[in-house]
């Protein structure tokens, strides 16, 4: 599995880092971004809820 983080439209809420630090983290300029190139398996679980709990749909699951 992987995600992907639009920069365009993020909002810096931090959710999906608080749910999935292990896949999602801040980068340089205050937006979350993606930290891994494949979604660990025990991580996907939590990943998945990042992608749903975004409040601007801009994690996505891509192939």
């Amino acid at each position: 599995m992987k995600v992907s983080v639009d920069q365009d439209l993020c909002i810096s809420c931090g959710a999906c880092i608080d749910l999935c630090p292990s896949v999602f983290g801040w980068n340089d300029e205050g937006l979350s971004h993606v930290t891994v190139e494949e979604v660990p398996e025990d991580a996907e679980e939590t990943a998945k809820e990042a992608v749903e709990s975004c409040p601007t749909d801009a994690i996505k699951e891509i192939s």
